[in-house]
């Protein structure tokens, strides 16, 4: 199958050399013989700079957006699925025919289809570590399971707990802790969401969104205890194939 035509595609973020997703297109287009298509990093410090990336260069029909700009790139779009609005962050931006930005979230989508498989009748309620734009497509898809979540922060909110607030009592009644954070990415591998590992048990389950390491402190620290533990990696490649799905619309 053979794709005719240039058509480009990349990631926004900031300091995303170690991005899975130019890997992952690149050798995809490879192996299905999609000649034309390219897959690039526009790596941006600040996300003023994001107009600077030439989308009236019409070869350019889709993009993914990262850390830590999901939430701060939607004034810069001309519109958003329903489910992204609702979310309140994107990952993912479709540049239609007509040359207009339309934001979508596959994050949730993602997260929910890699999630599912580990679920038993004893994860009731969740534990999400972050309140970032990664944390709303997190809490999105655990609100379409009817997974009552509370978020978790440095500083306690309206709408989230403090870690110093997290004790036995608290593992007891959320089986299911979700770092939606960068806490233990890639250089920084020695980073942990600052919890009581001790409680953790095998009823529940850790689950990073985390990819690279495979294995973070957070997940070590979790499998010690004999938690069932879940990375990132199934979940960006269920959200990489849900954007390539929008971006050919």
């Amino acid at each position: 199958m053979t794709e005719s035509n240039t058509r480009r595609f990349g990631l926004v973020g900031r300091n995303i050399s170690y991005s899975f997703s130019k890997k992952y297109f690149t050798e995809k287009f490879a192996a299905a013989g999609f000649e034309g298509c390219t897959y690039e990093n526009f790596d941006i410090q600040d996300i003023q700079d994001f107009p600077t990336i030439r989308f009236e260069n019409k070869d350019i029909q889709g993009l993914n957006v990262t850390i830590p700009y999901k939430e701060t790139v939607i004034p810069y779009l001309d519109s958003l699925s329903k489910k992204a609005a609702l979310i309140g962050a994107v990952n993912t931006i479709r540049v239609t025919k007509k040359g207009k930005l339309k934001g979508y979230n596959t994050d949730y989508f993602g997260f929910k289809k890699s999630l599912i498989p580990l679920l038993q009748p004893h994860h009731k309620k969740a534990l999400i570590l972050g309140t970032g734009g990664a944390s709303k497509g997190v809490a999105f898809a655990l609100d379409e399971l009817d997974i009552p979540y509370v978020f978790v922060s440095r500083e306690a909110t309206e709408t989230s707990i403090s870690y110093d607030r997290i004790n036995a009592t608290t593992f007891d009644n959320y089986q299911i802790i979700i770092n939606a954070t960068p806490v233990g990415t890639s250089p920084n591998t020695d980073a942990f969401p600052l919890l009581p590992y001790s409680f953790f048990t095998e009823k529940h389950i850790a689950y990073d969104l985390i990819y690279n390491p495979a294995e973070t402190q957070f997940l070590k620290k979790a499998a010690a205890q004999g938690a069932q533990t879940k990375n990132g990696l199934d979940m960006l490649i269920f959200q990489a194939e849900k954007a390539w799905k929008i971006w050919n619309k």
